[in-house]
């Protein structure tokens, strides 16, 4: 972030390597905390209230539904019957929201930094609407990584709202954290994560889909487009231990989604499949190595 939230504009250093930042307007400042990372709200004309968390770009009230719902729905559609959630990182309480419109038994949600919580419920209440306070839900202020290494409970799906692969969160995107969680999930389980925009670290998210097939048993990506997260389309992991639940039908999809009666504003059973769908560019990213032949 290249200047403070009351001049004007904030600039995200999106991906200097490729030469790409992204500005927005601030038409209000509106709050800045100064900790263990840096928090900073503003208002904008399009977004609506925007946190950055050491100058990238968090959340937005605007178009945060699309991350929401696409990182809780997937997963938990696909499935059918998740009742024990973990959600590591999350903050916002958004992840949170999405997966208690279902009829899980728990959440537990593992944030890093108390402060970002409490900042989004005083200046951006919206995003959770009341998930804190909802009692399937239990909040661990702790380190992701260290929570996954330690923990012996189980869960149904597993939840990665991390922010990108930099400084505290690059402990989220390593084998060892992957294994960890693998060895949480039970048996037919999912876990989603989010994998960062591949038209600007096609070299990275080619090495991304390496490392969780090491892992997995079934790797696969799904997109979104999030207005606020420029760049191209962002790509989300989808990992279980069942191949069969990346390619659920849209017709089952249906059936349980009509059982709960959701509105929402980006998930339907049709995005759900069709975002499954990538373009080659990023197909050949994530695409296995060909089989060794012996020469000759």
């Amino acid at each position: 972030m290249t200047a403070p939230a009351g001049a004007g504009w904030i600039t995200e250093a999106v991906n200097e390597e490729a030469g790409f930042r992204t500005s927005l307007k601030v038409t209000r400042a509106v709050r800045e905390v100064h900790g263990e990372q840096t928090l900073v709200v503003f208002d904008n004309p399009s977004f609506g209230r925007v946190l950055t968390l050491d100058g990238a770009i968090q959340v937005t009230t605007g178009d945060e539904f699309v991350y929401h719902e696409m990182m809780s729905h997937v997963a938990l559609f696909a499935h059918g019957a998740v009742r024990d959630v973990l959600v590591l990182g999350g903050g916002d309480g958004g992840v949170a929201r999405e997966v208690l419109r279902h009829p899980v038994s728990r959440i537990t949600l593992v944030e890093i930094d108390r402060a970002v919580v409490d900042l989004m419920v005083s200046e951006m209440p919206s995003i959770s609407r009341g998930a804190f306070d909802d009692p399937r839900l239990d909040l661990v202020i702790d380190d992701g990584a260290r929570f996954v290494r330690e923990a012996e409970a189980e869960f149904d799906a597993i939840i990665v709202d991390s922010p990108d692969p930099m400084g505290a969160g690059a402990a989220l995107f390593t084998s060892a954290f992957y294994a960890d969680c693998r060895r949480l999930l039970r048996p037919g389980g999912v876990m989603v994560c989010q994998s960062g925009m591949p038209f600007l670290t096609g070299g990275w998210f080619g090495g991304h889909a390496e490392t969780l097939r090491g892992v997995f048993e079934d790797v696969a990506f799904f997109l979104s487009t999030v207005p606020s997260y420029t760049g191209g389309p962002m790509a989300h992991a989808f990992l279980s231990t069942d191949p069969s639940l990346k390619s659920v039908s849209e017709a089952t999809l249906e059936k349980r989604a009509e059982g709960l009666g959701l509105a929402t504003r980006y998930w339907t059973p049709a995005v759900h499949r069709a975002a499954f769908a990538l373009p080659p560019y990023i197909a050949d990213l994530v695409a296995p190595p060909a089989p060794l032949t012996p020469e000759g």
